[in-house]
């Protein structure tokens, strides 16, 4: 028997909370419609939450879905409703094959509010963490269109692009960053532990310092004396700045400056084209209409600056203009050479191909030119790392030479 906790709506028009124990949630719903109640919500209650943890999970393990387990939910929902299996039943299959407790929890519930009579995408929508809002605008167009098993394999294709994208980018910053935490341990250690030794050296002699010197001395106080209120005043600033891009004025100045960088403008410029194309590809292939297309695939542009110019395009292609001519404002995204390609696509009729190639080749592209970026950044850390090491080497290396010429 399973406990469920339920919100009922009584014969006299008001709300009532409760628990009740059934066979499964059909049979909850029967007991309370018996009784003369119109559920509201029901909610089976979990085995942890009564006091006793559920079987194969862990308090420390995180509740967040796994990529991996969406993408394994998004491809087996497409083949079960492929062939021919209801969504309510396609969905207790997941529920119960899933072996991971987070993925498990969420597929029950996305389970329960489609049998409650919400659609899909409307479930979806109510787990942000777990679904995108791209990923519940493509169930929406799915569902609307009548092939929502397409759409579904479509999106676990498009996940399995973005996750070796992303995992590209990640492997192409990790020695930089790797070379910079070592840069700054390496900078704080000479300060606090090799640079007083030496000024107890140079104060027993009374003898003039050179500037260089007196600089870093300098730095080596302040960060021996002040270190503590300097790291905490490194840690409010990173909190007031995650703070300040989480509202819209900041996400969208910053967007603006990531654009104009000369190295970073055009790599994210190139990735939201990437992303943007491949998904508006994916959905007019899948008969999603060219409208809902754009829209739904503008939310795939993670940069704001450049989700309103696509915004501004697609009113032109409501109002009957052609896509090429509509995205010809958008130069920062769509070169010329790929709006001409585009306009080709359309006049022959192979835009959804069109759009799809145009990511792969991005894609490579865009590779390349990580690859390159990373190549120059490689030695440019080491420069900066030999550029600090040095500079305070000769800085303490100098007054021994004054020493002696003033022991003399």
């Amino acid at each position: 028997m399973a406990v469920f906790q339920y919100r009922v709506l009584k014969s006299d028009g008001t709300l009532a909370d409760g628990h009740l124990e059934a066979q499964g949630r059909q049979d909850a719903l029967r007991t309370l419609e018996s009784r003369g109640f119109t559920p509201v919500a029901l909610t089976e209650v979990q085995a942890a939450a009564a006091g006793s943890p559920a079987k194969g999970s862990w308090p420390w393990l995180s509740k967040r879905v796994p990529h991996r387990e969406l993408e394994n939910f998004t491809r087996m929902l497409a083949s079960l409703l492929a062939a021919g299996v209801p969504l309510s039943r396609a969905l207790v299959i997941l529920h119960k094959e899933t072996v991971h407790p987070a993925a498990r929890e969420q597929w029950k519930a996305i389970h329960d509010r489609v049998i409650d009579g919400i659609s899909l995408a409307d479930a979806m929508a109510q787990s942000p963490e777990t679904f995108p809002r791209v990923y519940v605008a493509m169930v929406q167009a799915g569902e609307t269109g009548g092939f929502l098993d397409l759409v579904l394999g479509q999106i676990a294709d498009f996940q399995v692009r973005e996750k070796d994208l992303r995992s590209k980018v990640t492997a192409a910053l990790i020695y930089p960053a790797v070379l910079l935490v070592l840069a700054v341990s390496v900078l704080a250690f000479l300060l606090v532990f090799f640079i007083p030794r030496f000024q107890s050296i140079f104060s027993g002699f009374g003898a003039a310092l050179p500037w260089i010197t007196r600089m870093i001395v300098g730095v080596s106080e302040a960060v021996r004396s002040y270190g503590l209120f300097i790291g905490l005043g490194i840690v409010l600033g990173i909190y007031l700045a995650s703070h300040w891009l989480r509202t819209d004025r900041g996400k969208r100045q910053w967007d603006e400056w990531i654009l104009r960088m000369p190295v970073l403008g055009p790599l994210a410029a190139k990735f939201a084209m990437a992303r943007f194309c491949r998904m508006l590809g994916t959905l007019l292939s899948a008969g999603v209409p060219l409208i809902h297309s754009l829209n739904v695939a503008r939310r795939s542009i993670n940069n704001q600056v450049l989700v309103d110019t696509v915004s501004e395009s697609i009113e032109k292609v409501k109002q009957g203009d052609r896509l090429a001519v509509s995205l010809a404002d958008c130069r920062q995204l769509f070169p010329g050479s790929v709006l001409e390609m585009i306009s080709v696509s359309e006049e022959t009729g192979r835009l959804d191909q069109e759009l799809i190639r145009l990511a792969a080749v991005t894609e490579e592209d865009l590779d390349r030119h990580l690859k390159t970026a990373v190549a120059l950044t490689e030695p440019l850390m080491l420069f900066l790392i030999a550029g600090f090491i040095g500079t305070i080497f000769i800085g303490m290396v100098i007054p021994i030479f004054t020493i002696q010429e003033y022991i003399k």
